[in-house]
């Protein structure tokens, strides 16, 4: 008896020390030879079917990433009522990835009967995490609560995480207020789900106030709060929190590292980031994607390359980093070293996805080489929206539209064509200007359901309004259901662009009534307008909102505000806006240029000229022809041509039609006819129907009724579809008294389809427009207007005027073409401004063609004998009549 349990005693503690022993091995083996090694001695021991080193084992197998190894433990003991193995299993797929399985086995396990126990959940319910698999999760923790088990803290800290990854904070947050004990996994749980979700400020208090609870913080908290800190761009916090990193010692940590070099990003902070990332002793891929990516967005693109060759040399890059360099060559149009990167890739063996794919097509876009972002487009196994895209968006670069089309139509039957590709489309129409490829397209969008959206429906109105079916883009704005800033300003540009000032106003008074703000495209939408109406009234009112919405700094809104003020008849105020601009481009010099030129003031417009050339801005094509309009407004002949001369020979500017129409208006205006002609017969290009027309029109004014023939028939030669040119050479051939030539242009413009522009001028009285037509017998005080013109006329008798009948463009008698000119409509303007305005005060009548030479004449007699000062601006010019003169000098 004693014998046999001293043998018992023995054996006990040989199996004990055996067990420890292989326990030891078991937690010590770090390789799988080693693993196969210790099993092989537990199956001979015949322990292989024990709870504890079968548990052991799954685990163990786990741990070396061999789940089929611990499926094979598993079954070996199956079918098992023991929860330590079905815990060592469900636990060994999630650390696996195998969510779908551990749950699978979660689910077996509860069919058998097998109790779950606390250390059961954790695994699963970061199973229905990963899986995002909401029903499922919600069933666990009724499973949870059922079994009592709610306050243990290991399961609500995993169900906090569960409920923050669905997204569903507000649970996380309950299951949080529920625990009875918090550790810092809890606080991070709650940290991380509000920081991932982008509940940035939440993020904040919660980790404030686990500050406040005496909470440390570690490497996993401060990782969740550095993206808030950057998101919020909260440079205080952020770094206070980089100081606390540094205090307890977190700034080793490779991802709490990654996430201070973010951060400074977001704070554009670039040289603390690259310090950070200098001092870093361990650096990972996302280590450099974050700085060569942050870079990159800070449009430091030669710096990100220069980066990304670093890191090449010494560490291998992923796919995110390829890309964002890829990206970087493309802003810097560098196709030598997007073709290298190109190559690296293949050479690496990368294999790229449909993103990288899509950005590589890009980048050969934007460096113009075509073919390669064909040849990528190609080879492409799949291609998805963004593909087709970025290919047709390619094509629309290069203005190849033919290939536009082509490949719009192939992907209409590859794939469904998406709303970005329908507004590509758009601007493929509106660019070429072809209504019923739009209408087409207009077709398709409806088809495919786009007709409600927005930026759809923006494209489409501004596509009609610029191939000239302003009522078709009324029409698709009308049945918009909403509108948004871009919508307004698109039919407000639209109304501008068909000319139909009139109902462009009422939309922006339509837009103000719905509470639209504007920005400084509705300004440059609006001021167009103002200028038309020369409503000066009106544009301060503009210029006055430019103030309260901060445009004031925007170089564009000062350039559209100093031509509005100019043709509104206020050089004063477009002097004061030029001044007041800190910043000018050659838009801004050439706009004041204009405006001096405008009003006559040709040696201040030289004098803006030599000014802009003096602070480094160089002219362009249209700042010369503003600089010799300016001239010849003001009959500086010399200066007009030595500007011409300074194009090539100081600017290697190639002259263009205009600048020669600009010159033969220079000479002729000034009476130099002959030198004109032979300035024409001279140029190297070919003479259109607008040098013609400056020549007719100086020979009309001057008398020189022969070369005035002679070029009328030059320009009824030219065909153009301008009526002014031939209603032009029709009043030539008036004045000679050729009437079946007269005749015979107007039967003329009748035949093409054309229309003579009706004369007409208008006044703004108290806020209210008043339009008058030539001939108009159908305003108010008519019987009074005509009887002030009457009156006028004898005083002017007196003085000496005789009516310039030459100005009567009809074959009718001398009686009829007084009373002809007696109704032009400028007349009509000033007689109606002198009977409802206070004696004394100054007149600014605005007329849509050029002041005939009789009304100009009458205009002087007028402001001298009312004593009032009158400013008329007809096509081409400002007037300002005062005491019998006018500030054109008769250059007009």
């Amino acid at each position: 008896m004693k014998t046999t349990t001293k043998f018992s005693t023995l054996h006990e503690a040989t199996n004990q020390f055996l067990y420890c022993s292989l326990s030891k091995s078991l937690s010590s083996a770090s390789t799988t030879k080693q693993l196969h090694r210790i099993h092989s001695i537990i199956i001979t021991l015949g322990l292989e079917k024990s709870s504890f080193f079968s548990g052991k084992l799954i685990s163990k197998y786990a741990q070396f990433k061999d789940p089929k190894s611990s499926f094979s433990v598993f079954h070996q003991v199956s079918p098992t009522a023991n929860v330590y193995q079905w815990n060592s299993i469900i636990r060994a797929l999630t650390h696996n990835g195998l969510f779908t399985k551990a749950l699978g086995f979660y689910g077996k396990m509860r069919k058998l009967d097998v109790l779950p126990d606390k250390c059961t959940f954790p695994s699963v319910i970061n199973s229905c995490a990963a899986l995002v698999d909401i029903e499922m999760g919600q069933v666990v923790h009724e499973n949870v609560l059922k079994m009592g088990l709610g306050s243990d803290l290991y399961i609500g800290n995993a169900l906090v995480d569960m409920y923050a990854r669905f997204g569903c904070m507000d649970e996380a947050l309950k299951m949080f207020d529920e625990m009875p004990e918090r550790d810092v996994v809890s606080w991070n749980s709650l940290i991380s789900g509000y920081s991932a979700n982008g509940y940035w400020v939440e993020a904040l208090e919660f980790y404030n106030m686990s500050r406040m609870e005496g909470i440390m913080p570690d490497s996993f908290t401060v990782s969740s709060v550095l993206p808030a800190c950057g998101g919020l761009v909260n440079v205080k916090e952020g770094e206070l929190l980089h100081c606390l990193v540094e205090k307890i010692g977190l700034h080793g940590d490779v991802v709490v590292s990654n996430g201070l070099l973010s951060m400074y990003f977001n704070f554009n902070r670039l040289v603390e980031a690259r310090r950070i990332f200098d001092k870093m002793v361990v650096r990972d891929t996302v280590s450099w994607n974050t700085l060569i990516c942050g870079y990159s967005q800070m449009e430091l693109f030669k710096e990100s390359i220069e980066l990304f060759m670093l890191m090449v040399n010494r560490f291998k890059p992923d796919l995110l980093t390829i890309t964002s360099v890829l990206r970087a060559c493309g802003h810097l149009r560098d196709l030598e070293f997007g073709k290298f990167v190109h190559e690296y890739m293949k050479k690496g063996g990368f294999q790229s996805d449909v993103t990288a794919d899509n950005i590589l097509i890009d980048m050969y876009a934007k460096c113009g080489d075509l073919l390669a972002s064909r040849e990528v487009f190609d080879r492409m196994m799949c291609k998805d929206s963004v593909s087709w895209n970025s290919m047709i968006n390619c094509y629309i670069q290069h203005l190849n539209y033919d290939e536009v089309l082509k490949l719009a139509m192939i992907m209409k039957v590859d794939m469904k064509v998406d709303s970005v590709t329908c507004v590509m489309l758009l601007s493929v129409s509106t660019q070429l200007a072809d209504k019923e490829l739009g209408k087409e397209i207009h077709c398709d969008i409806i088809k495919l359901g786009f007709d409600s959206d927005v930026i759809v429906n923006n494209s489409m109105v501004d596509m009609y309004a610029k191939c000239g079916l302003i009522n078709d883009s009324l029409k698709v704005f009308e049945n918009m259901k909403t509108h948004d800033r871009v919508t307004w300003n698109t039919i407000v540009a639209a109304c501008v662009q068909s000319g139909d000032f009139t109902l462009g106003l009422r939309m922006i008074n339509q837009m103000r009534t719905e509470g639209v703000m504007p920005d400084a495209a509705t300004v440059l939408g609006i001021l167009p307008m103002c200028s038309f109406f020369a409503s000066k009234r009106q544009g301060k009112e503009i210029h006055g909102c430019i103030f309260r919405f901060g445009f004031e700094t925007d170089v564009p809104t000062g350039n559209a505000l100093i031509e509005m003020y100019s043709k509104c008849g206020s050089l004063k105020n477009s002097i004061q806006v030029f001044d007041h601009m800190k910043v000018r481009d050659v838009v801004t010099w050439t706009a004041m240029i204009s405006a001096y030129g405008m009003y006559g003031e040709g040696g201040k417009a030289l004098r803006a000229f030599e000014d802009m050339k003096a602070t480094g801005v160089v002219p362009d094509h249209v700042t010369f022809v503003a600089i010799i309009y300016a001239c010849s407004h003001s009959g500086l002949v010399e200066e007009g041509l030595a500007c011409f001369d300074q194009m090539q020979k100081d600017y290697n500017l190639e002259p263009r039609i205009e600048h020669y129409a600009c010159v033969v208006d220079l000479l002729s205006r000034s009476g130099l006819i002959t030198k004109a002609e032979d300035f024409i017969n001279s140029m190297p290009l070919k003479p259109d129907a607008s040098i013609w027309g400056s020549l007719l029109s100086a020979c009309r004014s001057s008398g020189n009724i022969l070369v005035a023939e002679r070029v009328a028939e030059r320009i009824l030669e030219q065909k153009s579809n301008d009526t002014g040119y031939y209603v032009l050479a029709s009043n030539v051939y008036a004045i000679l008294g050729k009437w079946d030539q007269v005749r015979m242009i107007r039967k003329s413009i009748r035949a093409r389809g054309l229309k003579k522009d009706p004369g007409c001028s208008w006044i703004e009285i108290k806020k209210r427009l008043y339009v008058f037509g030539t001939g108009d017998k159908f305003f108010e005080q008519f019987e009074e207007v005509n009887k002030l013109l009457g009156i006028i006329s004898g005083l002017m008798a007196k003085e000496g005027y005789v009516a310039d009948l030459r100005y009567v463009l009809h074959d009718v008698e001398e009686d009829e073409k007084r009373d002809t000119l007696c109704g032009h409509s400028e007349r009509l303007a000033i007689a109606f401004g002198l009977l409802n305005t206070e004696p004394g005060t100054p007149l600014q009548i605005m007329k849509n063609l050029r002041v005939c030479g009789d009304c100009h004449t009458v205009t002087k007699y007028i402001s001298m004998i009312m004593q009032r000062e009158i400013l008329v601006r007809d096509a081409n010019r400002f007037h300002l009549f005062k005491d019998g003169t006018c500030s054109c000098g008769d250059h007009w």
